[in-house]
């Protein structure tokens, strides 16, 4: 196993596997463990492209940001982020404001040791379910200027929204909170052409088993 971090030794459970870690380890990182890449070797035997996608993902949102910063944003809202390794948002672009956002408290928790010393980044601990509770959460508005174009990041998390609560209820919260300039970016295992509605959909790009999308909201 790993050495684990001193930041992590009394808030991470490193013997049980861990999403966001599992996450790290397909793209290639370094921020996981035994117990994650034992499951993550045995999840390979049955689905052998997760690798794959993982890093298609991560190379559509670092095409995605590098759009968005082009375009004149300067930050960034990435919702059910995990941890902030392997090309992340912040890492692809130095000079952004980044609120990362999830709800495994473990993940967070990690993800803000490795943010120490980044004053341009941050982690919180919040569900992309609640839109309302993430846009007004302390760590959002000071971190963010929300008047201001921002672009949110919803890549390869929605399909973790169920049916009961509907992705497209909540991408529209997210949608409609967008100032003008503001852009949405999303993947999801269905097209996104709806989710995208009222947006100008610019740099069309192909994930493997996923559409994509990246939506400019124009003038009021």
């Amino acid at each position: 196993m790993a050495a684990v971090p001193a930041f992590a030794r009394y808030e991470v459970d490193v013997r049980r596997p861990n999403a966001a870690r599992i996450h790290d380890f397909y793209l290639g990182g370094a921020h996981n463990y035994a117990a994650d890449r034992a499951f993550a070797k045995q999840a390979v035997r049955i689905d052998p492209e997760l690798p794959l996608v993982t890093r298609a993902q991560r190379t559509f949102l670092r095409h995605a940001v590098r759009h968005c910063w082009a375009a004149g944003v300067r930050q960034f809202l990435d919702l059910g982020s995990g941890i902030p390794t392997c090309g992340a948002t912040h890492q692809t672009l130095p000079d952004a404001r980044v609120v990362y956002v999830d709800s495994d408290p473990v993940t967070v928790a990690f993800s803000r040791g490795l943010l120490r010393g980044e004053p341009r980044a941050c982690a919180i601990e919040a569900d992309l379910r609640r839109p309302d509770q993430v846009l007004r959460h302390p760590g959002v508005v000071s971190h963010l200027d929300l008047r201001e174009p921002y672009a949110v990041l919803m890549v390869d998390v929605l399909r973790y929204v169920d049916d009961a609560t509907g992705p497209g209820r909540v991408v529209r919260r997210y949608r409609h909170a967008l100032p003008a300039g503001g852009f949405l970016v999303v993947s999801h295992p269905t097209p996104v052409e709806q989710l995208m509605e009222g947006l100008s959909i610019e740099a069309p790009a192909v994930v493997p088993g996923a559409y994509a999308g990246i939506g400019r909201k124009g003038p009021r």
